[in-house]
């Protein structure tokens, strides 16, 4: 398995992981809560990462015509549930789509975009994506135990999910 493969693996995880966390919300509206000291709420979360990994995984490094708005990803309010469940089951395709074409040479090179001004190897930049993905999750996670009133875990980040895992007698 190449490392294109396994950071597409975790990313994908962790998209999951975003899906499950919305769905766990018992109020669709607290997916949009938002508190003095909480800026961003679930949902703008969650279109932020379908957004990003939509446009850096699928647009710069698969070619796909989706063009980003990021500023409408932080604006939007009010978005329902399942629009966006479907943004992230697109930005799981785009993931499933490309990471597994990407060469070691690919991945070695310049990733094609700046990004803050700054260029980076492809490897390095989609293992940025990840833990940004990753941090990202983790806040949705708080935010739904913290507006929602439900402490239970849906299992986000588990090791068992990862593409090598296997099971041991």
């Amino acid at each position: 398995m190449t490392t294109a493969e396994l950071i597409g693996g975790i990313m994908v995880r962790d998209l999951r992981a975003v899906q499950r966390e919305l769905t766990a919300y018992e109020r669709e509206a607290d997916i949009w809560k938002r508190t003095e000291t909480i800026p961003n709420a679930a949902g703008t979360l969650a279109l932020h990462l379908a957004g990003n990994v939509r446009h850096y995984v699928g647009a710069v490094l698969g070619g796909t015509a989706y063009v980003r708005d990021r500023d409408t990803e932080f604006s939007r309010r009010d978005v329902p549930r399942r629009e966006l469940l479907d943004a992230l089951d697109a930005a799981v395709a785009d993931v499933e789509s490309v990471m597994p074409r990407l060469t070691a040479a690919q991945m070695a090179a310049a990733f094609p975009q700046p990004v803050a001004g700054r260029r980076c190897a492809t490897e390095d930049m989609l293992i940025h994506l990840a833990t940004h993905l990753t941090f990202h999750l983790g806040q949705i996670d708080y935010h739904r135990r913290l507006v929602g009133g439900n402490a239970a875990s849906i299992g986000a980040v588990s090791p068992a999910e990862l593409r090598t895992a296997t099971s041991v007698s």
